[in-house]
């Protein structure tokens, strides 16, 4: 990660890091961080001397062809680790498994509390299974991290990076040993996620949504469909429209040349 990517990585963006004292020098701990950008678990692990392990979809991992080693190869040396999540309540228990084993080897184990990138860029509700199992299972320290700006270097849509300073701030360790043996408590679990979300939400600077990110993903696509078809609406009324004044207009016409033939048959007539 250091040599590879790491090192280009720094030079290129020069992300700049408040509370790096905070992570410890060895030991295990837990960094708990925002989501903001596919870059998030690039940028951080970076700017660390130590290895970070973050879980990642197995797909990843097992994608056949050149392209898909290369993919694995990437993932591997920036510390991915592969979890199967299409497995229901069995992908969590594997993502749970995964970071109790990272811990438990003295080693850093990064989570994204929310679960998936922040669709708009504002902090959502945290997801009490992961983190909070992880550090009740393991005792270890829960360390929140923001990142600032990440969204920003390459945004949906966008092929080529944007060159500009990202931010890491990271805050004090939170201790949750009073928690002991108390992982499989959901009222716990949920208390433990929402202090982590507090910590984040203080260093970042977000505005806070109490809501899960996944379910305002699903209200920003039904929005832009239900917009969509508004639109689609509106187009169809207005073809409407024209069709009726073209109409209309052609039986005018069509009504003013019956007159003047009838006119003419008049003249020719009396004449």
């Amino acid at each position: 990660m250091k040599v590879s990517i790491g090192g280009p990585l720094k030079l290129a963006f020069r992300p700049w890091v408040e509370g790096l004292s905070n992570i410890p020098a060895e030991g295990p701990a837990i960094l708990a961080s925002n989501h903001l950008s596919f870059s998030d678990s690039f940028f951080l692990p970076a700017v660390l001397d130590r290895k970070v392990t973050f879980i990642a979809k197995a797909e990843y991992f097992t994608t056949p062809g050149v392209k898909g080693r290369m993919t694995a190869a990437f993932f591997k040396g920036v510390g991915q680790l592969p979890v199967d999540r299409s497995g229901g309540r069995g992908a969590g228990e594997a993502a749970v498994k995964s970071g109790i084993d990272v811990v438990e080897r003295g080693e850093l184990f990064g989570i994204y509390p929310e679960g998936t990138r922040s669709p708009d860029g504002r902090l959502y509700r945290g997801k009490p299974g992961g983190l909070a199992r992880v550090a009740l299972a393991t005792g270890a320290p829960v360390i929140p991290v923001a990142m600032i700006d990440t969204e920003k270097i390459q945004p949906p849509g966008k092929v080529m990076p944007k060159l500009m300073r990202p931010g890491i701030r990271i805050g004090e360790p939170l201790d949750f040993s009073r928690y002991s043996g108390m992982e499989h408590d959901r009222f716990v679990l949920r208390a433990v996620t929402d202090e982590v979300m507090y910590e984040i939400m203080k260093l970042s600077g977000q505005e806070y949504v109490d809501i899960y990110a996944t379910a305002a993903k699903r209200q920003i696509a039904e929005a832009a469909k239900a917009q969509k078809q508004a639109q689609k609406e509106v187009q169809r009324e207005a073809q409407k429209e024209a069709d009726r004044a073209r109409q209309a207009a052609d039986q005018e016409q069509t009504g003013q040349e019956q007159t003047g033939q009838e006119r003419a048959d008049k003249e020719q007539t009396g004449s």
